[in-house]
């Protein structure tokens, strides 16, 4: 396994975005259906208290790997079905894998979790107070009380700490997951490829984040100009909800080609052959 640099192309962060729309529009029902499959699992563990929360986060970097699984066989002109989110865990004759894997994704939780603790710190609750305002029905004291949250420079700095801890987060876990999978790695070592690999590319990932905050805002903007021309505005909620599912489906297949073009094996294909590196 070799790491292989894109920043020389920053480009290539363009076509990662444009390859999982591509991908995805070949097979939007299998996708769409193993998303939503992760979305139900997480719901039923939601229900158990405590550490129905913690599952959650550590099943994160299974729904990653389980959707680069997918987008490779789906590469290869092969099935796209729910078995792939926990093949990790499911196939035999890996269990070193298959236990650096659950020691990753504890680790991502815990990590994770001390992220919410700490920005929660900082803001004393009120981004958990605003998500609650938000979802409930709008009344005056209700808009006055928004307000008022969102006048709170605590629930600034909170929301800065808590989205710039995230993304920092994130850099190490990005590649690691299928680099203990599909190369052997260990934890330290699959955190410390990963982060290498993205500091590397940054270019390519800078051009990656630009390309989905364009994409996402573009059709915001063109579906609310098209429902306000037709005279029917609030249809733009109903449409928010498939573009969701459809705009978080695509980033998740395209981590196979970020990860596809930062590390090369023989025949530049991801492999699950113990690897020499």
């Amino acid at each position: 396994m070799t790491l292989r640099i894109v920043d020389a192309s920053p480009r290539r962060g363009l076509a990662w975005v444009s390859q999982a729309f591509a991908q995805f529009l070949r097979r939007p029902l299998a996708f769409s259906l193993l998303f939503l499959v992760f979305l139900v699992a997480a719901m039923v563990l939601l229900a158990i208290p405590y550490a129905g929360a913690v599952l959650v986060l550590a099943a994160l970097p299974l729904l990653t790997l389980g959707f680069m699984i997918a987008t490779r066989a789906a590469q290869q002109d092969g099935s796209v079905h729910a078995g792939q989110m926990i093949e990790p865990l499911m196939r035999a004759g890996d269990p070193v894998r298959r236990a650096t894997l659950v020691r990753l994704c504890l680790l991502y939780a815990l990590a994770t979790a001390l992220v919410m603790w700490g920005s929660d710190a900082i803001d004393g609750g009120a981004f958990e107070r605003l998500q609650v305002l938000l979802a409930s029905a709008r009344t005056e004291s209700t808009s006055k009380e928004i307000d008022a949250l969102l006048a709170d420079p605590r629930l600034r700095t909170g929301m800065l700490l808590r989205f710039g801890l995230s993304a920092l987060l994130s850099v190490p876990f990005w590649h690691a997951p299928a680099l203990v999978w599909w190369h052997g790695q260990g934890v330290a070592q699959s955190l410390f490829s990963s982060t290498l690999a993205c500091w590397r590319n940054r270019g390519a990932f800078l051009l990656y984040g630009i390309a989905w905050v364009a994409t996402i805002a573009l059709f915001a903007v063109a579906s609310g100009a098209l429902f306000a021309l037709i005279g029917a505005p609030q249809l733009l909620v109903l449409a928010a909800v498939p573009a969701g599912l459809m705009f978080s489906t695509a980033f998740y297949i395209s981590l196979y080609y970020t990860f596809a073009d930062c590390f090369a094996q023989s025949g530049d294909e991801p492999s699950v052959a113990p690897s020499t590196a």
